[in-house]
C-alpha cells in the first residue's frame, strides 16, 4: 500500500511576505502540551528553505503587568483598522515562536508603520541591541 500524499494550499501561494502582518497561527502553550489559534505578528519574511518565520503572540486579555516588552495595538488608534483586530490587544513581544510559513492560517490585516518602528525598537530594548550601530 503507497501513501498518498495530501497536498494542503499554503497560505505563502496566495499572499506577499508576511513581516508585519497580523495572522491567525497555532500558538503554542507555555509547556507545549497544545495550542491554540490565535492572532499573531510576523516578525520576519520566511527564512531559508523551510521558510520559517518568526512571530511574536498577540492577546486580547489586557495583561496584569504592562512589560517593556509588551505593545499595545489601541482600537482608538488611527491605524487599528488595519490590523484585523476586533478590540484592544498586546503584542507581547518576549512570546516568539518560529513556524514554517505554510502553518499561517490566515492573514487578518498588518502593523502600521508606526507600529512596526515602535515594535522594532522594543525588540532592541528586549534584545539589548542598539538599533544605531552600523
Amino acid at each position: 500500500m503507497t501513501r498518498k500524499k495530501i497536498s494542503t494550499p499554503c497560505w505563502m501561494e496566495n499572499h506577499s511576505m508576511p513581516k508585519n502582518k497580523v495572522v491567525l497561527v497555532s500558538f503554542p502553550y507555555d509547556d507545549h502540551s497544545v495550542s491554540k489559534l490565535r492572532p499573531a505578528v510576523c516578525l520576519t519574511d520566511p527564512i531559508g528553505s523551510h521558510k520559517h518565520v518568526i512571530l511574536a503572540f498577540i492577546t486580547s486579555k489586557p495583561p496584569t503587568e504592562v512589560l517593556e516588552s509588551d505593545f499595545i495595538i489601541d482600537s482608538k488608534s488611527d491605524d487599528f483598522k488595519t490590523t484585523g483586530l476586533h478590540v484592544t490587544s498586546t503584542v507581547r513581544l518576549h512570546r516568539l515562536t518560529t513556524v514554517t510559513a505554510h502553518l499561517i492560517k490566515r492573514e487578518l490585516g498588518n502593523i502600521s508603520l508606526r507600529m512596526e518602528l515602535e515594535v522594532n525598537r522594543k525588540i532592541c530594548v528586549l534584545f539589548n541591541v542598539n538599533s544605531n550601530q552600523s
